[in-house]
This record gives C-alpha cells, sequence and structure tokens, in this order.
C-alpha cells in the first residue's frame, strides 16, 4: 500500500473513531488538573466524583492524590519520551499530539494520535482535522474539553508561576529537584524541559476563553493561590463542596 494512500486512510479512521467521543459530555462539567505544586495544598479526593482530563506527568502523583483520570493530554516531545511507558499504561483515553510522540505511541483502543504538526486553526473545534499547541498543554487539553462537549471547565493546578534560567522555550535541564511541579521529579535531575513561554501560554488563554463565551461556555481557575488573572477565579472548595 503506498504511503500517502496509507497515511489518509488511518487519518479517516482516527476522524471516524474520533466522531464517537464529539459532544459525549454535552452540558457537563469537567476538571483539567494541571500539573503546579499547588496541588500539594490540596485535598484532591473531590475529583474522585469528578470528569477529569490529566496532562503530562499526572501519573506520578496517582498515588498520592488517590484519583484516576478519564481522558489524557500530552503534546510536548520531551514529556512524551520521558513517560511512554508510563502513557501507554494509563487507563483512559489519551489524546496525544503526534509532532511529540515521533513513534513513540502508537494509536490503539483508548489512544488518539492527533495532527499538531499542521493544525488548522489556532483554536480547533474539530480536533480529528488537528489541534494547536499553543505553548501549553493547558491550551491542548480545553480544546479537546470543547470537544467533547464540557458546559464548563474548572481548571486546577495552574500555577502559572515558574522559576527558571533563560530564554523562553530554551531547552534545558534542571540538575537539581523540580519546584516547577507537584512531584520535585517532574523535570528534575537531569531531564530536559523547555523553558515556558508565559506571553504566548496567555495569548492561547485569551483565545480559549474567547472561543468558549462565544458559545455560552465557561472556564473557571479554582487554583489555589494561582498567578494566571485571564479566567474567573472560584474557590474549590465552594464549587466542589469539598
Amino acid at each position: 500500500m503506498a504511503a500517502p494512500f496509507r497515511l489518509r486512510r488511518q487519518a479517516c479512521l482516527v476522524s471516524r473513531r474520533l466522531e464517537m467521543l464529539k459532544d459525549r459530555h454535552r452540558g457537563e462539567r469537567g476538571v483539567i488538573v494541571a500539573n503546579g505544586p499547588s496541588l500539594n495544598r490540596m485535598d484532591l479526593a473531590f475529583l474522585r466524583r469528578e470528569t477529569v482530563v490529566g496532562m503530562n506527568k499526572i501519573h506520578l502523583g496517582f498515588d498520592r492524590f488517590g484519583f484516576y483520570p478519564r481522558y489524557y493530554v500530552a503534546v510536548n516531545r520531551h514529556v512524551i519520551e520521558q513517560s511512554q511507558r508510563h502513557i501507554r499504561a494509563l487507563n483512559c483515553v489519551k489524546f496525544i499530539g503526534d509532532r511529540g510522540s515521533e513513534g513513540r505511541i502508537q494509536e490503539d483502543a483508548l489512544t488518539y494520535l492527533l495532527n499538531t504538526r499542521e493544525p488548522p486553526a489556532r483554536f480547533c473545534h474539530d480536533i480529528a482535522q488537528g489541534l494547536h499547541e499553543g505553548w501549553t498543554v493547558t491550551y491542548a487539553a480545553l480544546q479537546v474539553a470543547r470537544y467533547l462537549g464540557f458546559q464548563e471547565v474548572v481548571l486546577i493546578g495552574l500555577d502559572h508561576r515558574y522559576r527558571y534560567e533563560g530564554s523562553p522555550n530554551e531547552l534545558l535541564k534542571f540538575e537539581g529537584p523540580d519546584h516547577n511541579h507537584f512531584s520535585e521529579a517532574y523535570f528534575g535531575h537531569g531531564q530536559a524541559w523547555n523553558n515556558p513561554d508565559l506571553e504566548r501560554s496567555e495569548e492561547s488563554y485569551r483565545i480559549a476563553r474567547t472561543e468558549y463565551e462565544k458559545e455560552g461556555r465557561r472556564i473557571l481557575d479554582a487554583t489555589v493561590d494561582g498567578a494566571c488573572t485571564l479566567f474567573e477565579k472560584v474557590d474549590h472548595r465552594d464549587i466542589f463542596q469539598s
């Protein structure tokens, strides 16, 4: 089978599978769990009652936090390379960026490889056509959540503050523990990571908020002491009644 035809056929099959997930959670509330250290200041037992979208290296907190996501999103090449064994073992629906996976993660019954190489729009409403990375995996997860149909998305763990040296997007290695995430082992002890780009991340968040609000949806930020000011702030203890 010629390679171009095989790739088109594979894309068509992925699209049909994804259509079964579209608007599955229409009108419902979903929770996107980012990976900031503020998670360590929360009792996350309430997440057992919620529909959770986890991201990146959330598996490092499963035993301690006591919840398991229903969905998972990863687009960064370093995250996928460093966590590929754990990603493959996840027993949930997984959305993985093809630009970052580079053959490390394969399609299967729970795994969807999404086009992040050439996304069709800055905010993709149809993730079967592509997904924009937006300089932060949280933006990718917001596009996934929109596709799944959530009316309201609550963010936690979006600390939006980092300690690092160098320039935004620069590739570096932590020689000591990682203090920017909920686990010191997240990118710590010699692992590669790209410095955050907060300016472009905030640009992405503004776009996501606009796209949600145009459809009467909303994004709430229930992060404990989070530095992001772009979403409506709420107290997680009030909204989840925990």
